[in-house]
This record gives structure tokens, sequence and C-alpha cells, in this order.
């Protein structure tokens, strides 16, 4: 049974997130907590995140940084300025939550890591994101995405037909880590609520992309999907007569749906097709039957078909099918965030929605950097001051 919250519930509300992490992971973390109700504070150079200058950008925005930072307030300072410095542990000292994805000598040279923090009393939720964790022989290793997904295998993982590795087509490492972040960071947070301790919660990718494969490292261990083939046939990717449709059988009565559904009548009395195992061993003869079949009709004609006959299958869709899905539609998966000097940003909403309003947009950088100092008690002068040094950007002024 799914259970919806009511409208306006916002469980963080009244939490405070500092958020010194730049790229996906992190600041994806940060934005689920302000989608809950938090309120986040991104801390960021004066020329901004680098995530807002890759890909898609424009403006100082980009398609990256604004799905990842929508709700937040923007403070454009450098951190490595003793004043900067000052600033950023003054907000410490008044924050719930610390996010960072820097190397671990750099957060110690800011005097921002979470035992120096401790040694001054503070007792954040403190969060951690890196590579390869801490310590260890790779812990100085380069991270990307893409080098993530070599290294943990998920590459192996997605090898196609012929074995070759493949990418996955998204910052999956990245992502996955920003969502085990959220979900350890409220664990931690709840933790402090009952027992006025913080915590320091170290997510790496090379764990989190390890997690997601555990039950394929499990296969291979026992000796099982050795050429990375289909867990049942058939299964596959099959063209129709205008698009491609996913179709696939896991046992034997999803396989007589699937034989009644196309009056393949002379498959449910093969013996070679009479278990999964041995549906296996001749999916080349099955697949090529049934893709026979399957192209001479339009997915029109076949959706309603294998519906009717509660079939395993789904047309493939690209992006743009995706957005004008019917059960989007009906869920409101998707928003439209009018990103200022950017444009529309097509958005989708955490799974577990908190609140029914829009979503807001993504803060230029440096957007919210006056208010803040000024709720730290500096006055214009000293901020004004900051600025000219070039210790602080306030909105137009910053380098995007």
């Amino acid at each position: 049974m799914t259970t919806t919250p009511a409208q306006g519930i916002m469980p963080l509300q009244g939490f405070t997130v500092l958020d010194l992490s730049q790229g996906v992971a992190g600041p994806y973390c940060a934005q689920l907590l302000a989608s809950q109700g938090a309120k986040v504070i991104k801390v960021e150079p004066p020329q901004g995140d680098w995530g807002r200058h890759v890909g898609v950008a424009k403006n100082g925005h980009s398609t990256i940084s604004s799905t990842y930072n929508s709700g937040k307030q923007s403070l454009a300072i450098d951190a490595k300025h003793p004043d900067g410095k000052a600033v950023i542990l003054q907000l410490a000292e008044q924050a719930d939550i610390i996010i960072q994805n820097f190397r671990p000598q750099v957060v110690q040279r800011l005097g921002l890591d979470n035992e120096s923090l401790r040694a001054r009393g503070l007792k954040p939720v403190y969060i951690s994101i890196s590579g390869y964790g801490p310590d260890g022989p790779f812990a100085d290793y380069p991270a990307t995405d893409s080098v993530m997904q070599a290294d943990s295998g998920l590459m192996h993982t997605n090898r196609d037909a012929d074995g070759t590795p493949k990418r996955i087509g998204m910052l999956l490492a990245d992502i996955a880590a920003g969502v085990y972040a959220a979900q350890a960071c409220t664990a931690a947070l709840l933790h402090k609520v009952r027992t006025a301790e913080g915590s320091h919660v170290q997510i790496n990718l090379f764990n989190v992309c390890c997690a997601l494969q555990s039950t394929v490292f499990s296969e291979e261990a026992a000796g099982a999907q050795a050429n990375g083939q289909a867990v049942s046939a058939p299964n596959g990717v099959f063209d129709a007569a205008d698009g491609k449709l996913t179709l696939l059988a896991l046992n034997n009565e999803q396989f007589l749906r699937i034989c009644k559904a196309f009056e393949l009548r002379h498959w449910e009395t093969d013996p070679r097709f009479a278990s999964n195992e041995l549906r296996l061993k001749h999916k080349v003869q099955l697949h090529a039957e049934l893709s026979q079949i399957v192209a001479r009709q339009p997915l029109e004609q076949l959706e309603p078909l294998l519906r009717r006959h509660q079939v395993l299958h789904a047309r493939v869709r690209d992006g743009k099918s995706v957005v004008e899905h019917p059960q989007a539609s009906h869920l409101h998966t998707f928003q439209t965030i009018d990103q200022p000097n950017f444009g529309p940003v097509v958005w989708a909403a955490a799974p577990w929605a908190c609140h029914a309003g829009a979503a807001q947009p993504a803060p230029c950088i440096g957007e919210h950097s006056q208010a803040i100092l000024r709720d730290l008690g500096l006055g214009l002068h000293d901020i004004a001051d900051l600025v000219a040094r070039h210790v602080v950007a306030i909105g137009s002024d910053a380098k995007g």
C-alpha cells in the first residue's frame, strides 16, 4: 500500500544545510534535503560550482546545476581567503548538516573537516562524499563518473551482446551516491535529534556502485551470468513496425501468456521450451520467431494485445516520450522550471514528493550572498569591503 504525505508536510523544515559540495553527488544530496523542507545554503567559489559550466550551459547555469541545485540559496565566496573561511565557519556554527566532497587534504587545509569542527565544539551531521573513501591505496585517485563506472564493474555489467563493456548513458555513480548520502543523512539526523550527538557519514562512489551490483557479483561468484546473458528467454528488445518493444517472460506462466497472445500453440507443447533453463538454451530460435511476429505489427496494435494477456512488455521510449508518458502526467512526475537567464528546464521531482508546490529555480552565482551575510550580522560596509577585495561575489558581480 502506498501512502502519500499530506500536502504541506515538510519533514526537514527548520533544519539548515551548509552545502559545500560541487558537481552532482553532493549537490543532489542537498537538493533532496531542500525538497523535504530544509534550508540549504550553497557555498560556491566566485566563478561558481564547476557543474554550472558542464554540458548545456549558458549565463552561469547548466542543465546539471539547475537540476541538482533547485531551491537553494547561493553564497559565492573564496573559501581559501582567511576572511572567506571565517564566514564559512560562522555558517557552520549554525548548520545542522554539512555536506562536502573535497579531497581529504583540501578540506583539512580549509579547517572545514569534521575533526576540526568537532574540536570547535560543533556537532553537525557531517556528510563526506569521495571517490574511493578517505584512505587506502586508491584514496587519492581521480574518480569521475566514467572512471568509476569502469573501475567498479558497471561498464562490464552493462556490456552489449558482443561482450563489449558500455558506459551507462547517465551519471549513475554520482546520482546514486547522492541518493545514498541523503538517506544516510536523514538517518544520522534522526540519531542527532534523539541523542544531540552529531555523526560523520562517509559515502564513496566505489562502494555505492558495488552496492548497486550486489546481486551481479553474487551471481558471477557462483559461476552464473558469465556471458552477460539475460536471466530468461524470451527476453529482449524487438523491432515493431513503428518502434521498439521490450518483451519477456520470467517463468512458465508468463511464457504461456506470450504463447496465447501470439497464438503460438506449438511453443506450449514443445519439450525444448518446457522450462526457463531449456528456453535459455534455445533463445536464438525463440527470438527469431518472435521477431518476425512483432515486426509485422505497430505498437498501437501490440500494446493492447499484450496488456490483455498480461504479458510483461513496454515500448522503448526516448526522453521526450517519457516526459509525455500518460502515467507521468497523472503522477505529475515532471515540472518545468523557469530558470532565469537560461530558459525552461524540465525537472523530475524526487519520487517521494513532500509538497505539491512548484519547483524553485536554482540560484544564480552569489544570488543570496548579501542576504546570507546580513543574517550573519555583517553590515553593508563590511559586505562591500568583502566584495571589493574579491572575497565575496554578489549576483551580477559573480564571475559566470
